[in-house]
Order: structure tokens, then sequence, then C-alpha cells
């Protein structure tokens, strides 16, 4: 029986589809499921896209978050948390699966290949890798 499941967000599009995926799943009224998001350190060598608007402050950046955490909150019909947290997405998304000894991680992938999957790494591999629970990686629409 799934008791905690940790559903990692990163506020892309396909937060929706692991929402749905969640949904999907024969959840206990017992199950607990915490919504995470976590903000990459100032430091961190992501790649921001060019195309898209880049929040001006921190805050604005975390209350946007944390209302899309909210609302998704809304739509499980268990007890839920949310979690906003700040460090490298793969090793905070693990620690807090063990904090909460969860049974499960939902996680999407942003489907990358090739170089850029080389140079940025994958978090839900990662993620996979060293959890010490199962993992259920969504991946992008087609």
């Amino acid at each position: 029986m799934l008791k905690t499941i940790l559903v990692a967000l990163d506020g892309s599009e396909i937060a929706g589809r692991v929402i749905q995926t969640l949904e999907d799943l024969v959840l206990s009224p017992d199950s607990k499921v915490v919504l995470c998001h976590v903000f990459p350190t100032p430091d961190s060598e992501l790649e921001l896209p060019a195309d898209r608007p880049q929040a001006e402050s921190p805050k604005f950046s975390y209350f946007h978050i944390e209302k899309q955490l909210q609302t998704y909150q809304e739509k499980i019909s268990v007890k839920t948390e949310l979690e906003l947290v700040t460090g490298e997405p793969a090793d905070e998304i693990i620690r807090l699966a063990n904090i909460y000894k969860a049974d499960l991680i939902v996680i999407g992938s942003r489907g990358l290949t090739g170089m850029k999957r080389i140079v940025l790494g994958s978090v839900s591999t990662q993620v996979m890798e060293e959890a010490n629970c199962s993992v259920l990686v969504v991946k992008p629409g087609r």
C-alpha cells in the first residue's frame, strides 16, 4: 500500500501530466501526498529558457509556485502537504523522500536527449538511481 507519495513538480508544462497521473492512481484514504518544488541555488548551472520571461524577484517566483501547488493540492482527495525548498533538485527530492519515508516518488521527465542530457543531466534519472523507494517517471505527451 502506498502510504506516502512525494510528487516533485518543477513548474513546467509537464506538471499537469504529473498531477493527472497521480489522480489516476488508486490511493487509500490513509495515504498522504507531499507536493514539492525545489528552487535551484543561484549558482546552479541550469539552463533557463531564453524565450520565457524570468521572474524578477525570488519572492515572486516563490509566491507563484506556492499558489500553483495550492491549486494542485485542492484537486487531491487525500491528505496533502507542501514543501518548497532550495538546493540541487535531485538531492533535495531524495532528501525529502527520506524525511517523509515515501513509498513512491512521482516525477516528470523533460525528455532531454543528446548533448542537452549529457550537459544538464537528468534529475529524474538521478532520482531513480539514488532513491530508496520506487519512482514513477511521467514522460511528456506526444
